[in-house]
């Protein structure tokens, strides 16, 4: 728009809120005595300066008229209507107005800082799509290695004081990013909630620098046991909080950090040799437990650390320093009695029971899958179940401990 159509625009809104009336106006007055205070006349104003003064009044006029169309633009443009996070350890939020374009994006942790980093930390989103920024952010993870596992997940969490706005993001954004992650061939869950506002959530979020989302996630896993701390909770990742939630939160996990730290120890590495790592939560298992996996010399070595604990259920000891071939063959420690699942007396675990442990893992019952196929093995000295099964579209492969029954590792891939 031009300055002089924005002129012609102004001039016929303060025509139409301020009539020309003069006539009316002194036939109203009244002669009397007052006070008189002298004022100092100002001196002549200029052409430049008049044309000033009748804008400025013009804007004035439009403010004054701001609770009609010019307010409902300046709502729908700028006021924040809905809060999105995405939650994986990254926390993202997004604010977004009424017609779902992004007001901010804010990463909320430095993790979230390395994500958007090729986004100018979130400011290259600003004005875009809400879905279309959130599929950015999700292929940003995907491409940072924030869902790589087959149990990763992200939390969707949308907050707005419209209930049916809010429940009608959550359900697209899900099918939004589900359709992201696999065009990815990725097979993370996607957890979502709507969320009503809630100042002393908003409050204990900020301390943690997470978003209100993951904190109601931490709220909800706290209130299950009353000896879990909210600060600690909200330190774990999005997928270790999920799995404290299907198991009841028995107790506090030692966290991803803890479980590295107790395997470097346990391996007989120090500081200056420490190799490059993954860590994998599989707190859902028979025996929760952290997964770790340490590349060292060109060696991919497998380590199981109690989650609860922290004792070092499996892996190698290394020599000092870590270098050369390890002093023993893989070393398996059994955990607790009361830990354990149930074994039965000789041979372990049936052929039945390994099944029954892969397909209740996966959430499928018998007459759902095909190509069931289970086999016993032998894998460095220690025998094992390889369960494969296939159901809607993805193919299952499991490796169950044929003495304890607990579930060593699991796959799921689309089935091409």
């Amino acid at each position: 728009m031009t300055d002089e159509e924005l002129m012609k625009r102004l001039k016929s809104a303060v025509d139409h809120a301020a009539p020309d009336d003069l006539a009316g106006v002194l036939a109203r007055c009244k002669t009397g005595q007052s006070n008189v205070i002298n004022i100092n006349e100002r001196p002549a104003r200029t052409g430049k300066s008049r044309r000033r003064g009748r804008l400025v009044a013009a804007c004035l006029a439009v403010l004054l008229l701001a609770g009609g169309g010019g307010g409902i633009f300046y709502q729908q443009a700028y006021a924040v209507a809905s809060v999105v996070s995405l939650d994986v350890n990254p926390s993202i939020e997004l604010k977004v107005n009424k017609k779902e374009k992004v007001l901010s994006c804010t990463g909320l942790n430095q993790e979230a800082a390395a994500v958007l980093a090729d986004m100018d930390g979130g400011r290259d989103l600003k004005g875009a799509k809400l879905d279309v920024a959130v599929n950015a952010i999700v292929g940003a993870l995907v491409r940072n290695g924030y869902l790589d596992h087959l149990d990763s997940a992200i939390l969707i969490s949308v907050e707005d004081s419209d209930t049916a706005r809010g429940a009608r993001l959550q359900q697209e954004l899900v099918a939004s990013v589900d359709g992201v992650l696999q065009t990815a061939s990725n097979t993370a869950s996607v957890l979502s909630q709507s969320l009503a506002a809630d100042r002393s959530l908003n409050a204990r979020a900020q301390q943690n620098n997470i978003s209100t989302g993951k904190a109601h996630l931490a709220d909800r896993v706290a209130a299950m046991n009353g000896d879990l701390d909210f600060n600690a909770l909200a330190a774990l990742s999005v997928e270790e909080l999920r799995d404290l939630l299907e198991i009841g939160a028995p107790a506090m996990p030692i966290g991803r950090d803890a479980a590295l730290q107790a395997v470097l120890d346990y391996a007989g590495l120090d500081g200056k040799a420490a190799p490059r790592a993954e860590v994998d939560p599989e707190l859902d298992e028979a025996v929760p437990y952290y997964e770790v996996e340490l590349n060292l010399d060109g060696r991919e070595l497998e380590y199981g650390v109690d989650a609860f604990t922290g004792e070092v259920l499996q892996g190698v000891k290394l020599p000092a320093g870590g270098h050369g071939p390890a002093t023993s063959q893989v070393e398996t420690v059994q955990p607790q009695e009361e830990q354990k699942a149930a074994v039965q007396s000789g041979d372990g675990v049936s052929r039945e029971q390994a099944i029954d442990a892969a397909l209740g893992h996966a959430g499928l019952t018998a007459d759902q899958v095909y190509k069931l196929e289970a086999e016993r093995d032998l894998d460095d000295g220690r025998e094992e179940y390889e369960v494969s099964f296939k159901a809607d579209g993805w193919e299952y492969e499991y490796t169950i401990d044929a003495a304890s029954g607990a579930i060593l590792d699991h796959e799921r891939d689309r089935d091409d």
